[in-house]
């Protein structure tokens, strides 16, 4: 008997080696380490690291370990072509997650159609990411783990018109962006339907840092509040260039918001209201945060990035068992029919027809006390 117990042992034992000794399915990711993007994009790399290291502690997938191949694209849509080229071609990923930026999906798309590897998104939030705008059909390799810009849009103007009551609104866009165009649109068409009015729309390119012009004059148009559809660096000068005009709007923006806010504007940052994807005080996030610091020896500040990473991973992981075998376009069918799938922050279901998560709600948060404070989450009920 001991005999054969030990015999089954070694099986087991000799199993799980040459399941460790696989051959690797590699996952790519792309992420913004450089730049002003770059504490996004670390969040999000060491977010897939710590997916992958769990996964492969659990066996991996398809009795194969996962492998994370990333590179940074610099926030260039030259740079993440290159990359997703790089990947697919050279390293044979058979699924890509990333980037956090819409220009950057979207320039991405020809060359993952091209060779059928998906491609998810962590916060590309523009509708043309995952549906081509002239001819209203999905793309069939793109998605996204986020909510979109109509959305994020609707959401903003339903709470600052219904909620907070403010009928009239200043905006300062930058015209060089997909993700600030898409939310200014969606904004100010919900906004205007509901009866609000935009008393000053201004726009400046992305680089600039003096936004006192653009401020003077929302100023001097009587606003109540300045919407601002843009990155956190750019709205954190916004909103301590307006104090220093001695304007103090409601400020409210959308998921560009960054925790490096606080030390940028300062007390500018008090009051202000943000639309976000979850809520930093949820107690189900807290373990992850404790093997972030763990792992990484500091604490996560941009945990909404390394949230949707490591779930981007999961996500990838469970396609790829569904589907059977690590090709792209079975791991492709897969992600496109996820039904019903617990992740971190949410469950999962995926619009066929937008690729886009269905139902998935907003946080509203406010700065009070140098905190982000979790007040709601609201779902938009207009029609505009």
């Amino acid at each position: 008997m001991k005999k054969v117990l030990s015999i089954a042992l070694f099986i087991v034992l000799a199993l799980s080696t040459v399941a460790l000794a696989a051959t690797p399915i590699k996952i790519g990711y792309l992420a913004n380490l450089t730049g002003d993007a770059a504490t996004w994009g670390v969040h999000e790399k060491n977010g897939a690291i710590l997916a992958v290291e769990e996964i492969n502690k659990k066996g991996g997938v398809l009795g194969r370990p996962l492998q994370l191949v990333v590179y940074d694209v610099k926030a260039k849509a030259e740079d993440a072509i290159s990359a997703a080229r790089r990947l697919i071609l050279e390293d044979k990923v058979v699924a890509i997650g990333g980037t956090n930026f819409s220009g950057l999906n979207i320039a991405t798309v020809p060359i993952i159609e091209q060779y059928k590897v998906p491609q998810i998104g962590s916060y590309p939030t523009n509708p043309a990411v995952t549906v081509d705008p002239n001819t209203g059909k999905v793309r069939p390799y793109s998605f996204r783990i986020c909510f979109t810009d109509p959305y994020q849009g609707k959401v903003i103007a339903e709470y600052l018109y219904n909620k907070l009551g403010i009928k009239e609104a200043a905006i300062i866009h930058d015209i060089g962006s997909d993700y600030s165009e898409g939310l200014t649109e969606y904004f100010i068409k919900t906004y205007t339907g509901l009866g609000g009015k935009v008393v000053s729309n201004q726009a400046f390119r992305s680089g600039d840092v003096d936004f006192r012009a653009q401020l003077t004059n929302a100023k001097n148009s009587g606003a109540k509040a300045l919407v601002m559809p843009n990155l956190y660096k750019e709205m954190s000068l916004m909103m301590k260039q307006s104090w220093e005009l001695g304007w103090k709007p409601v400020f409210i923006g959308g998921d560009g918001f960054s925790m490096n806010m606080f030390e940028i504007a300062g007390p500018a940052m008090e009051g202000s209201y943000w639309i976000y994807h979850l809520s930093f005080d949820d107690p189900i996030l807290k373990p992850l945060y404790a093997k972030y610091e763990k792992r990484f020896g500091e604490k996560p500040t941009e945990i909404v990035n390394t949230v949707a990473a490591y779930d981007i991973i999961y996500w990838i992981a469970d396609a790829i068992k569904r589907a059977g075998k690590a090709e792209g376009p079975a791991v492709r069918d897969a992600i496109e029919n996820t039904k019903n799938l617990k992740l971190l922050h949410f469950t999962l279901t995926v619009d066929k027809a937008t690729h886009n998560p269905l139902n998935k709600p907003a946080a509203i948060l406010k700065a009070t006390g140098g905190k982000m404070v979790f007040l709601e989450t609201y779902k938009p009920q207009s029609n505009f």
